[in-house]
């Protein structure tokens, strides 16, 4: 009878010399200091927060350069650090989809033009204020209506 994979003990082609400084941290890591990014606010302690924006007969939501460059300086407005940015143009509405890549997390967007409505995520960690964001979305889409949800992440209760 052949024994199956799971009958069979495991055994690891590297000796054991060369997996024990496979796992061990490489000097540069021993040296760099591990951060903590969790925000630390008003007695709580959690990953970050994340701003649900609802933006509503809002103005320039076909227009993928202009969310660009209007996404990039709300990040900077909450004092966030951008490291990339990738939007895409929908046909035939040209809806917008983009996202904003922070070395603090992510501003995303959603818009339907024929709709005059686009959906906003801010998700920042550390020092920023992804508040801070606000002023700069209406001033750039000019909104009539603007509604936020603010979600604390990491402090839900797991079940």
């Amino acid at each position: 009878m052949e024994k199956s994979a799971a009958d069979m003990p495991f055994e690891s082609v590297c000796p054991e010399a060369e997996l024990e400084a496979a796992l061990a941290p490489r000097a540069d890591e021993q040296a760099e200091e591990r951060l903590d990014f969790f925000v630390k606010k008003d007695g709580q302690e959690y990953a970050g927060t994340h701003l649900i924006i609802d933006l509503e007969e809002a103005h320039g939501l076909d227009n993928a350069a202009h969310i660009e460059s209007s996404l990039i300086e709300a990040a900077k407005a909450a004092g966030a650090t951008v490291l990339n940015s990738d939007f895409h143009v929908f046909s035939p509405n040209n809806g917008v989809s983009g996202v904003v890549i922070l070395a603090e997390s992510h501003i995303s967007i959603h818009t339907w033009p024929e709709r005059n409505f686009a959906a906003v995520d801010v998700f920042m960690c550390g020092d920023c204020n992804p508040m801070d964001t606000i002023p700069v979305l209406k001033t750039a889409f000019k909104p009539k209506r603007l509604g936020v949800q603010e979600i604390k992440r990491g402090l839900q209760v797991i079940l």
